[in-house]
């Protein structure tokens, strides 16, 4: 698809991958807020882009049209050291003027109040990305405004010092607020205490591996990127400050990248999973900020190969509307991807992917050559044992597969309920290549239970553990089946689920205990549309009736107008053993399914599996969970 504004032309001697360059980057940023400044309020306080309202109400999200493109402008200026060619920098000063004369009024420029997260809370989420661009931009902007401004600022800031945010990463947003306070002497016990809380709390969220939890429970998804790794670390950096917290911090994100750098396909796109997903490229904001502080296990040429490869995928897929403003979607716009706090500039915290611009123009993110993928090098299987989470990347077709055994989206206060099934966390696989059906259709890679005629859903996760071994891993967890409509659960009915990959191939095995005379078990596979070069098989090894059906979603993905996916039957009741083996591969596959096990032997403790051409044995063992693989 074209781009609505113009780019340089590509340079593939230092990016053969790409063509991308930091030219390509500071454009970008202009494009995006040239397109975005369209849509100012007069006084520049508010950008009321166009689009379907957030919960949080209009003016709310005319705040964070502002907030989010001063984030863009502020890494844009900073990377080069406050040179500032198209102005942003002013129309950003007299925004702050207006908007903070004034804050919760109902006029055409006045701020809304930061309140608690449950009353008025979306405006705590923008002050962190205001506070973030004045402390980037504070030389050049920050000590220009007069001093009535600066204490306007100031006190509407505050306001996410002295009320409660969400119970997850939005404690980084006060401590954002506050870094930028004291970092311009103007911090006291307030901003002390502030400071203090988030830190306390990450080390709570903290599981290991470079993996934070957002907030209590298991929730990993992208925001250990984006915005975990990211406040903590960049304040350090922007301080320079070496102790014990920042260097604790720095090794962190260094772990994190060990794996999320895998995370990426061979066409840039980051996992199609977890919420928050109109975000796009922030994805990759963890690479870039790795890189930018040294905090990071990557050359510098695979960092620019995942960083631009992300940038351009969503270029070059629709991400833009034909006005240049980023659409709520993935692709394009795409309503099944949002949660209700979106609104139109929502998508704008894709701006913290320029945090690579903070590395300026001779560091070797963007001197050196572009190197492959981790993805591109060859197959990988990596387990992580922390978010419970198992990786697996084909080079041939540059796929990455997450199979999810740990992490959900479910509070430790809150009940199970079916209703409130999420498909970007309840799903047992995901990929760089597809996304979850809707709520409303077939589920995809699920393991649904039906007890007189009603289907359940999977909700809260309980990791059984993870490993690896040479060219193959494994992941486990369990769960109590949610049905929607009557009771909510069978007593005494749960389904422990372990997945093995080995190249391109999934061992799926499922253990259903405690299941009704009549109950009745459905298995889904990989959702792909009918015009993709994509391939999604599903085959039984025991415990299914026959070969599997397939079935559509009209609804498609975020990938495809509408997908259909393969599907497996069988009976339940007791205690019963299902074994099934998935694919999902680049066009022609890896051949037909049927043929890549020679032999299945279930018993009572589980399932051995011997794989075709010499490819070994798998036994796959419950009470424990556990897993082996043995060459032939």
């Amino acid at each position: 698809m074209s781009i609505p504004f113009e780019l340089p032309t590509e340079d593939r001697a230092p990016s053969p991958y790409t063509g991308y360059t930091r030219a390509h980057w500071e454009a970008v940023a202009d494009g995006l807020l040239w397109a975005a400044w369209r849509w100012s309020s007069p006084g520049r306080a508010l950008l009321d882009l166009p689009g379907r309202p957030s919960r949080s109400g209009v003016r709310s999200d005319g705040l964070e049209g502002f907030a989010r493109t001063f984030l863009a402008a502020a890494f844009r200026v900073a990377g080069a050291d406050g040179d500032d060619p198209h102005g942003w920098l002013d129309r950003y000063a007299r925004g702050l003027d207006s908007g903070t004369r004034t804050p919760g009024r109902e006029d055409t420029e006045s701020w809304p109040l930061i309140l608690d997260h449950d009353v008025q809370g979306q405006p705590m989420v923008e002050s962190a990305s205001v506070a973030l661009g004045l402390r980037l931009t504070a030389p050049w902007l920050w000590k220009n405004l007069d001093a009535g401004v600066q204490d306007r600022v100031e006190e509407w800031l505050r306001g996410a010092l002295r009320h409660v945010p969400a119970p997850n990463n939005w404690y980084l947003f006060p401590y954002t607020v506050a870094g930028f306070l004291e970092s311009v002497g103007r911090g006291d016990a307030e901003t002390a205490a502030a400071r203090e809380r988030a830190l306390e709390l990450m080390e709570g969220w903290y599981r290991g591996g470079g993996w934070y939890a957002d907030g209590d429970g298991r929730a990993f998804d992208h925001y250990n990127g984006w915005a975990l790794h990211l406040y903590p670390v960049l304040d350090a950096h922007l301080a320079g400050d070496t102790g014990e917290d920042a260097a604790r911090f720095g090794e962190r994100l260094r772990a994190h990248l060990e794996g999320f750098a895998l995370m990426f396909g061979a066409d840039g796109a980051p996992l199609h999973y977890g919420r928050s997903l109109s975000y796009r490229f922030a994805a990759s904001a963890a690479v870039g900020l790795g890189a930018v502080t040294g905090h990071t296990p990557l050359s510098p040429g695979v960092s620019r190969r995942l960083v631009s490869g992300s940038l351009r995928y969503f270029l070059e897929h629709g991400a833009l509307t034909d006005d240049g403003l980023l659409s709520l979607g993935w692709h394009g716009a795409h309503e099944a991807t949002l949660q209700p706090y979106s609104g139109p500039a929502s998508p704008y915290w894709a701006s913290k992917a320029f945090v690579s611009l903070l590395a300026p123009a001779g560091h070797p993110l963007w001197t050196a050559t572009e190197e492959a993928a981790p993805v591109e090098e060859a197959d990988r299987v990596l387990a992580l044992p922390a978010p419970g989470l198992l990786l697996q990347a084909t080079r041939a077709d540059g796929i990455v597969r997450l199979h999810n055994h740990g992490s959900d989206h479910v509070r430790p206060h809150e009940g199970e309920v079916a209703a409130e099934d999420d498909p970007h966390y309840g799903r047992q696989a995901y990929s760089t290549r597809t996304g979850p059906t809707a709520v409303t259709n077939v589920a995809d890679n699920h393991l649904s239970v039906r007890v007189n005629g009603r289907g359940s859903v999977r909700r809260r996760v309980h990791p059984l553990g993870a490993g690896q071994g040479d060219g193959w891993g494994w992941a486990a967890s369990w769960h109590r089946p949610v049905f929607a409509g009557g009771p909510p659960m069978v007593p005494g009915l749960r389904v422990e689920s372990v997945t093995v990959a080995r190249g391109p191939y999934e061992l799926r095995v499922h253990r259903v205990v405690g299941a009704p005379p009549g109950a009745r078990l459905t298995h889904t596979g990989w959702a792909t549309g009918p015009e993709e070069p994509l391939v999604s098989a599903l085959h039984g090894l025991h415990g299914w009736d026959g070969e599997p059906e397939t079935v559509r979603a009209p609804q498609g993905t975020a990938y495809t107008a509408w997908a259909e996916l393969p599907r497996l039957s069988g009976a339940a009741g007791g205690t019963s053993l299902h074994v099934c083996l998935a694919a999902l591969s680049g066009e022609p596959g890896p051949g037909p399914l049927a043929e890549a096990v020679t032999e299945v032997v279930p018993g009572e403790e589980g399932v051995e599996v011997v794989w075709a051409d010499g490819g070994g044995r798998t036994r796959v063992s419950f009470d424990p969970v556990g897993v082996t693989h043995t060459a032939e």
